[in-house]
């Protein structure tokens, strides 16, 4: 398994579209992916899960993976919160 900080880089926060895309992004990988919140875990791969999540401009999350391909999906969930524009 997989930890990595990532600090969530959007102007308005995550909403429902920039989600919709993270889920796809995540989706794309065998391994499992989550995104942890304080003490919330959710997978990234659930759109209502992700949803509820509210992340907002500057928050810091954990990506978390586990899979045979683990360091891609880390990576690629990382580069996708910290580039959303």
């Amino acid at each position: 398994m997989i930890k990595t900080p990532v600090v969530v880089r959007h102007e308005k926060g995550l909403d429902a579209r920039p989600i919709a895309l993270l889920v796809q992004e995540a989706s794309q990988y065998a391994s499992k992916v989550f995104i942890q919140v304080d003490n919330k875990k959710i997978n990234a791969k659930s759109i209502m899960g992700m949803m509820s999540l509210n992340l907002s401009d500057g928050e810091e999350v954990t990506v978390l993976t586990e899979g045979e391909d683990e360091e891609k999906a880390a990576e690629g969930i990382k580069t996708f919160l910290a580039d959303v524009r």
